[in-house]
């Protein structure tokens, strides 16, 4: 028996033991997401922490998820395999600097990304993902300001589509999706021309025009799966390729490249620090498990709930 079998054996025996279950994202690599109990986007995986029913969540994606989840979950334990899968788009927003930057319009109704910490998210009315960001704030009267964060390219592309000139946004963004080349991405349709360029919605502004279909990670598998095409590029992170395989093996899945890499690929370093080894060490020892204070953990908890009554 190989490593990879056995530490699939291991965590199985484990979670029977510990009754714990795992949500992973998809942005996790395939080995990660083939031990999971649940696989989905951030939206998905919000809703999904709310119905089990095990005594234990272990979250394998970044910290801002599993936080989420205890959120959401407070009478369960949830644990992170490593404490050091962080966000940069969650670490672009400091809770501190945000409670300042948002005092300065008190009037403005504050809708914030869910990739965020819970600090964040205890300041702010409603939260969103990126398959939801559009009809959160579309559901907003359209008189009423908005101050959004704390993606800035996110925020930009709803602030085209809704036309709304009363939108303040916080100046942040993810490292992933920040470093797509255009450049690379239109050799690639020159070289595949029926292929359909998917892009995800936190990319820069010239990139998203390039696309022929802007959403979530949830939204570009859904589209993939109705597009007559047979080749698509894809403009997010790659570990999204391995669910596209799964579900629809008779297409082919191009990654598209980051301004400058070696690889050719255009990974998130801290979706990629989830491991088989530190899951199964994770659930051995129980820890690290999330722990929030119960003040912030219940002033966030309103701004999550509004988000899945919108989704």
């Amino acid at each position: 028996m190989d490593e990879t079998s056995t530490l699939r054996e291991r965590i199985a025996r484990l979670k029977r033991e510990r009754r714990a279950v795992i949500l992973a994202h998809y942005y996790t690599t395939p080995d990660v997401q083939a031990v999971a109990d649940f696989l989905g986007d951030s939206l998905a995986l919000a809703v999904q922490a709310q119905s089990v029913e095990a005594e234990t969540i272990l979250f394998a994606g970044v910290h801002f998820m599993a936080e989420t989840a205890k959120v959401l979950c407070p009478d369960k334990r949830v644990l992170i395999p490593t404490l050091e899968a962080g966000c940069s788009l969650a670490e672009s927003c400091d809770a501190g600097e945000f409670a300042r930057f948002r005092a300065r319009y008190p009037d403005h109704t504050v809708v914030s990304y869910v990739n965020t910490s819970v600090g964040v998210k205890a300041l702010t009315d409603i939260c969103c993902t990126s398959s939801n960001a559009l009809r959160v704030v579309e559901s907003l009267p359209a008189d009423r300001p908005v101050l959004f964060a704390p993606d800035r390219n996110l925020g930009s592309y709803i602030q085209r589509l809704t036309g709304r000139t009363n939108m303040v946004l916080w100046d942040g963004a993810c490292h992933v999706h920040e470093e797509f080349s255009l450049e690379k991405i239109l050799d690639l349709k020159r070289e595949h021309p029926g292929a359909k360029v998917v892009v995800h919605p936190e990319c820069k502004a010239h990139v998203v025009a390039a696309a022929d279909f802007v959403g979530s990670t949830a939204a570009i598998l859904e589209y993939c799966g109705r597009s007559d095409a047979a080749e698509f590029i894809v403009v997010t992170e790659p570990g999204i390729l391995a669910e596209m395989h799964r579900r629809y093996p008779g297409k082919r899945f191009i990654p598209a490249p980051p301004i400058d890499s070696t690889c050719g690929c255009n990974d998130c370093r801290y979706m990629k620090m989830i491991t088989l080894e530190n899951i199964a060490e994770c659930l051995e020892r129980m820890s690290p498990e999330v722990e929030i204070d119960e003040e912030i953990r219940r002033r966030a908890e309103r701004s999550i709930r509004n988000m899945i009554a919108i989704r």
